[in-house]
């Protein structure tokens, strides 16, 4: 059989930094696209004979803001990518577009071209709250965009909202949702605002206008409540759709499939390799077209390493994980983890059907607090069985301290 590949393309400009963001990306910078392009173009076609090695079956456009972009350079790149890599005819073809950079026009191009799913960026109903966000759409544009999606061919398309936004209620969540069922999307992803450092809206982390945990929780189960009613299935923390809908490249993610990116500050994990480009623009491009390198980090994926990635992504799926997939990892003993997980069971925060554990909604609250004492967990457990700095005489796998240097990763732009 052969290796499947998801690849994701950074588009790393966008009209203007919306208040939350903390993506790589970069407003006012459109005299750089021509350059951009040549060199995603350059390193796609550099890229062929990994790309060689593996059927691709899904491919997602990310940023920034994609459309901002335009159709035009979207297309030339996934034309350089079906010429330089087996992409599948039935592949999941993602592109995330906002709703004042997208027209009818541009959505026949893309759908002519090949692309099959859109991600729109909608966050709000609330046209005062997207004003506030720095957003530069209302809610009749996102109803525009989504029936030219319709129009223009697009089957599978997936809005992203918000809740626990600056001086947003209930009430005007429960809006949010009920307008966005109205448009009979086939995705939805619906996020909790988490303030970061750097952003715009990290000055008033502190600010009475933000919703504290308790509402921002009732808002999220109020969601998967509603939701479900409508339904749209939960299969990821903060995602739902349709069956037959989830978004498959960010399953690759979740379920450990591999994936490679292009652009600037684009992350990649193949051949047990993970890695990352410049988070730069300018560099990347520039080191791209002078054949320098533009890996920022690179690590080899120990087992070990490979096993706690599986307890922590899959545990953000209602799939879950199982014992007998952990032990295909790593085979390691799991009574610690299993007993922490039975208690979670106790308190409503897990369940178990067949041999596979799952959070319940209400444990997805607390995910990364619970999915961090699993990983603690684990690692005791592991240490309880053999010395990390001793090779096991029992065929344990062992600890190894792996390369964080560029010039480790064999496969990649300007390596040899």
């Amino acid at each position: 059989m052969e290796k499947r590949l998801g690849v994701y393309i950074h588009i790393p400009f966008c009209a203007g930094k919306c208040a939350y963001c903390d993506f790589y990306s970069r407003p006012g910078k459109d005299a750089l696209m021509p350059r951009y392009q040549k060199a995603l173009l350059a390193h796609l076609k550099e890229a062929g004979p990994q790309l060689d090695g593996y059927i691709i079956d899904t491919v997602y456009f990310g940023g920034g803001t994609p459309s901002w972009y335009g159709a035009a350079r979207l297309t030339e790149l996934f034309d350089a990518l079906k010429k330089f890599g087996r992409v599948m005819v039935d592949g999941e073809v993602t592109v995330e577009v906002n709703p004042d950079s997208i027209g009818f026009q541009d959505l026949v191009k893309l759908r002519k071209c090949g692309f099959n799913r859109l991600s729109i960026g909608a966050q709000s109903a609330n046209d005062g709250l997207l004003k506030s966000l720095g957003r530069l759409h209302n809610w009749a544009k996102v109803e525009e965009t989504v029936a030219s999606a319709r129009s223009a061919g697009f089957e599978n398309v997936s809005l992203d909202l918000i809740y626990g936004l600056p001086s947003q209620t209930r009430e005007d969540w429960a809006d949010t949702l009920t307008k966005a069922l109205g448009l009979k999307p086939d995705h939805l992803s619906c996020y909790g605002l988490k303030i970061e450092e750097g952003t715009a809206l990290w000055p008033f982390k502190d600010s009475p206008f933000i919703p504290d945990d308790d509402l921002q929780a009732d808002m999220y189960l109020f969601a998967v409540d509603t939701l479900a009613r409508y339904g749209y299935w939960q299969y990821e923390v903060s995602n739902f759709a349709r069956r037959g809908c989830a978004s498959r490249h960010n399953l690759k993610y979740w379920q450990m499939g591999e994936y490679m990116g292009f652009g600037a500050a684009a992350h990649s994990c193949v051949a047990g390799q993970r890695y990352s480009y410049v988070a730069d623009m300018e560099r990347y491009a520039d080191s791209i077209l002078t054949g320098r390198s533009v890996v920022d980090h690179a690590e080899s994926v120990t087992d070990f390493e490979r096993a706690g990635e599986y307890l922590m992504l899959g545990l953000r799926t209602t799939y879950g994980i199982s014992e007998q997939e952990y032990y295909d990892i790593f085979p390691c003993k799991f009574d610690m983890c299993r007993e922490l997980m039975e208690s979670y069971a106790k308190r409503g925060w897990m369940v178990k059907n067949g041999d596979r554990w799952s959070f319940t909604p209400e444990g997805f609250l607390l995910s990364n607090t619970l999915i961090g004492e699993i990983l603690d967990t684990q690692t005791r457990q592991r240490a309880s069985i053999v010395s990390p700095w001793k090779k096991g005489s029992a065929g344990e796998y062992q600890y190894s301290m792996f390369p964080r240097h560029s010039e480790d990763v064999q496969l990649f732009h300007g390596i040899t």
